[in-house]
This record gives C-alpha cells, sequence and structure tokens, in this order.
C-alpha cells in the first residue's frame, strides 16, 4: 500500500504538479494510511511502558488479562494489538462507553482517558497482545447449539469458521472470550448501547447482525455454537 502511494505521488512529481498540491497529496496519503494501518504498524512499541500503564487495568482485567465477571470486565487476553488500539481509542474519544445505560462502558471511558497519547496506548495495546489466552468457563446454561449453528453463519464472513477472527477487518477472536460477556455485548448492539456512532465502524457492521437474533435465547444459541467451535479449535491447537 504504501508503495503504490509513492508510485502516485512520484507520477504527480514527473508531470510537474505545483509542489503545494503535491505536498497536499502526501498529506491526504498518509492520513488515509493512518484508517487502514493500525498505528502499532507504523510506531515503534515500548512493551516496559505498556506494562507500566496496564496497572491501571489490573484490578479489573487482572495481571494476566483474563477479565471478573464480577466487575463486567472481559478477558483480554488473546486479543491483538491492533483491535485493543481500536477499542481503547473508542473510549477515549466518545465512540463507545458514552451511553448513559452502558455501565461498563462508563466505568471504562475514564480508564482509557490515562492514556494521554497515541503511544502510550500503542504500548499498552502490544503489552496485553503479550497475554497468553486461558479457555473460559463455561456459566450460561440453555443454549441450542445446532440451532446457533444456523445463525453464526452469518458471522462467518468477518469471526472466521472457528471463531478466530480477522484482523484485517477488525473482528476480533471470540474463541477465548466469556460467553457471559458475549451475551452483554449482542444485547448492548440490538438495544442500540453500542454500535450507533457513525465513527464506530466495526460497531455499525456489528449491530445489524444482532439485529438478526430475535432474543436472548437465539443469542445463547449462537453462543453456545461459538463455544463448541472455540472448544475444538484450542483442542486442536494443543494437539498439533
Amino acid at each position: 500500500m504504501p508503495k503504490f502511494f509513492t508510485f502516485l505521488q512520484s507520477e504527480l512529481m514527473s508531470r510537474r504538479i505545483p509542489n503545494s498540491l503535491a505536498r497536499s497529496f502526501r498529506t491526504f496519503c498518509l492520513g488515509l494510511l493512518s484508517l487502514l494501518i493500525p498505528v502499532s504498524m507504523l510506531t515503534a512499541q515500548d512493551l516496559k511502558l505498556g506494562e507500566s500503564l496496564y496497572q491501571t487495568c489490573v484490578a479489573c482485567h487482572g495481571s494476566e488479562g483474563y477479565g471478573n465477571q464480577l466487575l463486567n470486565a472481559p478477558a483480554l487476553a488473546g486479543l491483538p494489538a491492533s483491535y485493543v488500539e481500536t477499542q481503547l481509542n473508542n473510549f477515549k474519544n466518545g465512540i463507545r462507553g458514552a451511553h448513559p445505560d452502558d455501565q461498563s462502558g462508563l466505568q471504562m471511558r475514564p480508564m482509557s482517558m490515562t492514556l494521554q497519547d497515541p503511544q502510550a496506548i500503542v504500548d499498552v495495546a502490544a503489552y496485553i497482545a503479550k497475554f497468553a489466552p486461558k479457555e473460559p468457563a463455561d456459566t450460561l446454561q440453555g443454549g441450542d447449539r445446532k440451532k446457533g449453528e444456523t445463525a453464526y453463519a452469518l458471522c462467518i464472513a468477518c469471526h472466521g469458521p472457528e471463531a478466530e477472527g480477522n484482523e484485517l477487518l477488525k473482528s476480533p477472536t471470540l474463541q477465548y472470550q466469556s460467553d457471559w460477556y458475549m451475551l452483554a455485548q449482542l444485547k448492548k448492539f440490538k438495544s442500540g448501547i453500542r454500535g450507533t456512532n457513525p465513527r464506530d465502524i466495526g460497531g455499525m457492521q456489528m449491530r445489524p447482525m444482532s439485529m438478526t437474533l430475535v432474543d436472548e435465547q437465539a443469542m445463547k444459541d449462537v453462543i453456545a455454537h461459538i463455544r463448541h467451535l472455540s472448544k475444538l479449535a484450542i483442542e486442536e491447537a494443543k494437539n498439533k
């Protein structure tokens, strides 16, 4: 992608385009790249500083990023740095966690504000991405995996056939995420607490998917299937 932009800029220069216009084009390209490529791919990461910054997060998410249901804190272990960056930026910029009914989001937003600049977000996200994931315990009951398999067909394009996620689409892996947290987020998407801000690209893609789940039972069904896929994938990885 950067080579493509460099080629276009050289073409502009060869055609004697004014320097001011060429500079404007370069600024535009860099801005576009910042939207397409996570900051962590363009910036050096300081894991030591990330570890220091993460100490603010330990009380809720745990020292190893396994989360805490009692505090409504999800597992972070297993998430890629790019996804963590996006969500931290969303919280900090009021794209997520600003709805008055989003209790856990409102708790999270002040924490994101302690990360004073983009580099701090890159550093803490890189540190979180180093956590070794752990298979979560099942807490939900009554989900019908077979019915959930049908519903999950709509999710495969983004989250993958094994719930492994897709970093290019900024779709997180679901393999190591707790069932209670997935249920809570599906409810938020469906009710409009999350995914209605026009700047939340991923959230706005996710909300219509949540609307296909007619009730809480349908949500439990698809989560039961996700947990089944996750267990198979984790077991397969262990046997390799």
